[in-house]
């Protein structure tokens, strides 16, 4: 079998045990509740195989390329990269910092590691960080599982690593900008039409808010200010293409990968298409891209500093 295939397919497979140890061993056998998922598990497993799926086909009309390279440096980088984010994540989650919802939703600056990851080491040990760090992240917090979430996270690590497959950094750059403006407006009209979605999550007695306050008008336009902070970022960092290239891509990662996760709730929680791009992905993608524009360049430029002391 190919040596890049043979790893690509290794880290898909890795990562599907480890969801399904998680769950069905350690969350229904062993009745850890920290571990056990909500309702329709075999659905949000449908979904977990559909984001497989996504990565493989997306490796396999791309295969000749040199990012899809998997040796023992990037198996160490995807051990540190899930820690790290499982860590974070942690950190991060939970009441204090949670984003009024339709589902659990906090801030979450640990995104940028995916994001920076995915970039810097390719796009298998972007999708490993995301995928295994979201889920360990959620297992320590003790709010439950949702895999398919995982695997959006998984998504946004593995397609900023795409920008590997282009040569010409820039001319790529300026059509992930395009797609990526067109969604992230696209979500806020859809927010406009549709702001009397109330979240079911967000409780706050003192001001009497039991789980009917509509979404935020900055969780709605979040995902513009971010795209904008991005734009920032990409023309101000125009000399340096690593720094443009990273958020810029990360950006389209953010988007399509909480979007995948976002609308699988539609089936798996019943949520209308409104509900789940107004109460669950503007909550989620919008503050991410904030923190993405403002953390990732600071990772790509750390990283460019201990390699230049290190002489690589």
């Amino acid at each position: 079998m190919d040596k890049r295939l043979s790893a690509i397919l290794w880290t898909l497979v890795v990562t599907l045990v480890i969801f399904l140890l998680l769950i069905y061993v350690g969350g229904n056998m062993m009745g850890i509740e920290r571990l056990q998922t909500g309702e329709n598990p075999v659905l949000r497993f449908v979904f977990v195989i559909v984001g497989l799926l996504i990565a493989f086909l997306v490796y396999y009309f791309t295969r000749e390329n040199e990012a899809w390279e998997v040796g023992t440096r990037e198996v160490v980088w995807m051990a540190i990269g899930a820690a790290l984010y499982a860590v974070f994540s942690w950190l991060f989650n939970g009441t204090v910092f949670v984003v009024p919802s339709l589902s659990q939703v906090a801030l979450r600056p640990a995104i940028a590691i995916p994001m920076f990851f995915g970039y810097a080491f390719g796009p298998v040990v972007g999708f490993f960080t995301g995928a295994v760090g979201n889920m360990f992240g959620d297992a320590l917090t003790g709010f439950g599982l949702s895999p398919q979430w995982s695997i959006g996270n998984g998504l946004v690590g593995f397609i900023a690593g795409l920008a590997l497959l282009f040569s010409d950094k820039k001319k790529s750059m300026d059509t992930v900008l395009w797609v990526s403006g067109v969604l992230s407006v696209l979500a806020v009209v859809i927010f406009f039409l549709n702001r009397n979605v109330p979240n079911m999550l967000f409780f706050d007695p003192a001001n009497n808010i039991f789980g009917d306050a509509t979404i935020s008008l900055f969780a709605g336009i979040s995902i513009l200010v971010g795209f904008v902070l991005v734009l920032i970022v990409r023309f101000a960092f125009g000399q340096n293409v690593d720094v443009a290239a990273a958020v810029t891509w990360g950006m389209l990662g953010n988007i399509l990968g909480i979007g995948f996760a976002a609308i699988s709730d539609i089936w798996i929680n019943g949520f209308s298409p409104a509900a789940a791009i107004v109460g669950e992905f503007l909550p989620a993608a919008g503050p991410n891209l904030i923190f993405a524009a403002i953390l990732v360049p600071v990772l790509v430029a750390a990283y460019a500093a201990v390699q230049r002391q290190s002489g690589r």
